[in-house]
């Protein structure tokens, strides 16, 4: 347990050499990082894997206003001052992109490289194509407090369970969400960040990434389109690169554990980069 900004995390660590941070999203905890662990620590990495603020372990604060996206950038800020560490590769996945995007273009100097999985930079994401707004329906629902909470969870979770396209992670997913305030704690990203009075000021909040990037999409993602992930390049100034994984879902990191490992093994220990468009 790390103690930052008044708040006790849960933090997994393994391995020892450069420090790589794993930021999970919605409705995740460490956890689905667990093929990713291991198989980085034997390459030579220090692996940290934080219970990011409302989810898993971690403390669960109950007003929307306490899951600002400043406020969650400084909560890894803090994790990383604590745990040592000057300068971090950074991966995210789905909300934990977000932050690791902000990261990155906010304190370059303290990462080192960064991979997005699923959600590409902010602003192309919050660009909100007609097909990115169909995939998109639940952010809105997410929105409504106690009528989410409740549509969530009625007869056994049956609409979270059609919304998670009934993976395997679902029963994980929703007994996580089932600890006393975790539900409303991960709604609460949604409320704070992607309220609809927000949204046209996002994209002004995310600078451009100078720091060597690669985005990874799966083609087998319900919830976010290959367009918002492979045009984040025109936000970034540093090396980019992109990957597309098959036969995998929103969860590429559980449906095809060794190529997202390779992927990721491969690229931080690059040590030549070239611009890909």
């Amino acid at each position: 347990m790390v103690k930052v900004n008044d708040l006790s995390f849960n933090v997994v660590e393994k391995g020892t050499g450069p420090a790589v941070l794993l930021l999970h999203g919605f409705p995740d905890s460490w956890y689905v990082w667990r093929h990713q662990i291991p198989t980085l620590a034997d390459a030579g990495f220090r692996v940290i894997a934080p219970d990011q603020r409302g989810f898993g372990a971690s403390d669960k604060p109950e007003e929307p206003g306490d899951y600002l996206m400043p406020t969650l950038v400084n909560d890894v800020m803090g994790i990383i001052d604590a745990l040592g560490e000057k300068r971090v590769h950074v991966i995210g996945h789905d909300w934990g992109a977000m932050v690791g995007w902000m990261l990155a273009g906010i304190y370059p100097k303290r990462v080192e490289r960064f991979v997005a999985l699923s959600l590409g930079h902010p602003t192309k994401f919050t660009e909100f194509s007609v097909e990115q707004l169909e995939k998109s329906w639940y952010i809105f629902l997410f929105q409504f407090k106690d009528a989410a909470e409740k549509m969530l969870t009625k007869n056994d979770w049956a609409l979270f369970r059609k919304w998670t396209r009934h993976h395997e992670e679902t029963e994980k997913q929703k007994n996580e969400l089932s600890r006393p305030g975790a539900l409303r704690a991960g709604l609460n990203w949604y409320r704070a960040n992607l309220a609809p009075e927000t949204l046209p000021a996002m994209p002004l909040q995310v600078p451009d990434i100078t720091v060597p990037t690669m985005g990874v999409w799966s083609d087998g993602d319900a919830l976010l389109t290959e367009g918002q992930m492979k045009q984040s390049y025109e936000h970034i100034t540093g090396p980019w690169r992109y990957d597309k994984v098959d036969h995998a879902s929103h969860w590429l990191q559980l449906d095809q554990p060794e190529t997202i490992n390779q992927i990721l093994i491969d690229y931080l220990k690059k040590t030549l980069f070239e611009h890909e468009r």
